[in-house]
């Protein structure tokens, strides 16, 4: 993974739907809805208000990036807003919902990535398994990555 070193400085928040879930679904519109044409009834599920949400922050306090941790140790919704990405948001993000699935004993991360992002989570140390398949229309990989050892 990263050295946290090498994620620049931004705030970031990890707290439930009802304190960061206006910030998170604003990232993820941006992200899903308006740039990947996800349908808005897609983007948003029951899983929202059970997960753990973790929100980043420019200086501004203007919410730039979003993923959540679903209680059976899936990660989803990673989004960083287009004009932020490349900067460690989308790091500092994925490491902090790893931090706290660590912290509460989850065994194992799991996550459905955009076939795009596969390097991404394969840098952090995540595993692709099985084939690609179609999700909202969009490629995904299935990948993991062992807390446990």
């Amino acid at each position: 993974m990263d050295d946290a070193r090498n994620i620049p400085p931004a705030r970031l928040a990890l707290g439930g739907w009802d304190e960061l879930g206006a910030h998170a679904q604003a990232v993820r519109t941006a992200v899903f809805v308006v740039e990947q044409a996800v349908p808005p009834e897609l983007e948003l599920d029951e899983h929202d208000a059970v997960s753990i949400h973790a929100v980043a922050y420019d200086g501004a306090g203007r919410p730039i990036g979003t993923g959540r941790l679903l209680p059976d140790g899936h990660v989803g919704r990673m989004a960083v807003r287009r004009e932020t990405r490349g900067r460690g948001v989308g790091s500092r993000i994925l490491l902090a919902l790893a931090g706290r699935a660590r912290e509460l004993g989850y065994p194992l991360l799991a996550l459905n990535a955009q076939t795009h992002a596969v390097g991404f989570y394969e840098r952090h140390g995540f595993v692709a398994e099985g084939p690609e398949f179609l999700d909202a229309g969009i490629p995904h990989r299935l990948m993991t990555l062992p807390l446990a050892g």
